[in-house]
């Protein structure tokens, strides 16, 4: 649009010469400018964390004996390239469905955008643990864990601490630690061996830091902050340990991609180059958008992008379109003729599995695409058992808890039309918020042995405890109007039964009006300790 080079210098990421000079010295670290009477350094920032979880790294673009003004950049920082806003790649482009893979907006994408790591990004992800002070005991960081194994602590130095370089996966420990605990029962094996050696096995815990679902990579910084070097803690914490770990993330399907005018897409294959479709001069395009996605939507930019962006490859030129002055069709259509490319922009493409060639010709060109935060290693959940909602009993949601799919109501009718009267049931009690149901089914997969039957659902009893509390007590009849006792649900799991019901209808002495109190009377209520136990004067 012509503001890149604007939006790039007013980010702040970028590194800006603060004089005029002439550049002396440049590495990955460092730049100096030598102005008349004296020498400027600007240090470069280096592989720092964003709070997007993205890589934030400065890059010299400036050589030794290099002349700069006051006000211009000096190294690139991150979506910025030669001192303008880069966020994306310019790609070969076909508008064209290729075995229904890109149905409803789907992007199928060439296995050689991957190879050339041409979307691969960079990602630090920050993990921390606090040391407490705790009513039993001060917490310690440390390697000696209990009932855990040598290898199980292979990335850790002596202090219990991963070292920096070592690659680790899910469910590696990143910091040893362990908490007190209190004096319980001890377990009869544990007996066994307090009576042998005379002492305590074990009076800790492990409460390690360990790498979550995800989140594997090759840790890149530890940083250790203590209250005892003069750090301010939140009260209680004694000492904070944070873990950086990098990843490299390449691109792969379900990543989400746009263009700049909204079209945006999931990647739903990514095909061998070899497969793509080819121009007749051999070169496979890069990727395919399905070509219903535009006349609804009617973002005609993306087509006229595509094709000028051909013209300009094809030329060895840059275009600036502004916003609201942008390029006139006729002005395009002079620039494709120049281009000695098709006027209407399109051109005959081959099969890339049988070398035959389509039907109709397809519009090919270059378009700029960009890759989106939605990535699918952050999305990618499952969970088996895990935490339960305390007031429903049902199980939590979102990947953040280690929760559950919701099946909602919508989806329950879906499940009506098909008939599915078996997994419906299951999912409405044992997968959900029939406790007893769902402990007894656990067991029995165990044990090998057939489901049981499904109890109520939780849900039903905090309903009834509602309306319980409006006043209104549920019992179940049959059709001839005899109560029903349903198992976990009868009547005798209400705590209401064994309550005596008050009369509330009024005697005829109890209407009397009461006696008014005077404004200038001195009333004194002490302190209600129990109903009986007040007094008024």
């Amino acid at each position: 649009t012509g503001v890149e080079h604007v939006i790039a210098r007013d980010s702040g990421t970028a590194l800006i010469s603060q004089s005029d000079g002439v550049v002396s010295y440049v590495d990955s670290k460092k730049i100096i400018i030598d102005e008349d009477d004296r020498q400027s350094t600007y240090s470069l920032d280096k592989f720092r964390r964003s709070n997007g979880g993205t890589c934030i790294n400065q890059v010299a673009i400036v050589k030794v004996g290099e002349k700069v003004d006051k006000g211009d950049i000096i190294a690139d920082g991150p979506s910025m390239e030669k001192g303008e806003l880069a966020l994306g790649q310019n790609v070969t482009i076909a508008f064209m469905s290729w075995h229904g893979f890109n149905y409803e907006d789907a992007i199928i994408m060439s296995e050689r955008l991957v190879m050339d790591d041409v979307y691969t990004s960079i990602h630090i992800e920050e993990y921390d643990i606090e040391v407490r002070e705790t009513k039993l005991g001060p917490e310690e960081i440390t390697r000696d864990i209990p009932n855990v194994s040598e290898a199980a602590c292979r990335h850790l130095d002596a202090k219990g601490i991963v070292m920096v370089g070592a690659e680790v996966k899910e469910g590696d420990i990143l910091v040893g630690k362990v908490t007190p605990k209190g004096h319980s029962e001890l377990p009869p094996e544990e007996k066994l061996l307090f009576a042998i050696f005379g002492e305590k096995t074990q009076e800790v815990r492990d409460n390690s830091l360990k790498v979550p679902h995800g989140g594997s990579g090759i840790v890149q910084s530890v940083r250790v902050f203590k209250r005892s070097e003069g750090y301010e803690l939140a009260p209680g914490v004694q000492e904070v340990v944070k873990v950086y770990i990098v990843q490299k993330r390449k691109i792969s399907e379900g990543d989400k991609m746009a263009g700049r005018h909204g079209n945006k897409g999931v990647i739903s294959r990514i095909l061998p180059e070899e497969d793509m479709p080819y121009m007749a001069d051999g070169t496979p395009v890069d990727i395919m958008l399905n070509p219903m996605g535009v006349p609804s939507r009617m973002n005609i930019g993306q087509v006229l992008e595509m094709h000028l962006g051909f013209a300009a490859k094809k030329l060895g030129v840059r275009f600036t379109t502004p916003v609201f002055d942008g390029i006139t069709p006729e002005e395009l259509t002079e620039i494709l003729e120049e281009a000695q490319l098709p006027i209407d922009g399109k051109m005959m493409l081959y099969d890339g599995m049988s070398g035959e060639p389509f039907d109709e010709r397809i519009s090919v060109g270059s378009m700029y695409m960009l890759k989106l935060a939605h990535m699918v290693d952050d999305k990618l959940h499952a969970r088996a058992t895990g935490p339960y909602s305390l007031v429903t009993q049902q199980p939590l949601g979102g990947k953040a808890q280690n929760g559950g799919q919701r099946f909602g109501e919508m989806e329950v009718w879906a499940l009506y039309a098909y008939g599915a009267a078996y997994t419906l049931q299951e999912i409405m009690t044992i997968k959900s918020d029939d406790v007893t149901g769902r402990t007894k089914t656990y067991a029995a997969i165990q044990n090998g042995q057939d489901l049981p039957e499904p109890g109520v659902p939780e849900s039903f009893k905090v309903l009834r405890h509602e309306l319980q509390a409006l006043g209104l007590d549920i019992k179940f009849l049959d059709d001839g109007g005899e109560e029903v006792t349903i198992a976990g649900f009868d009547s005798e799991d209400s705590p209401y039964d064994n309550v005596t019901p008050m009369d509330l209808r009024l005697d005829e002495e109890d209407t009397k009006p009461a006696e008014t109190i005077d404004e200038e009377d001195d009333v004194e209520v002490a302190a209600v300790v129990g109903f009986d136990d007040y007094d008024t004067e």
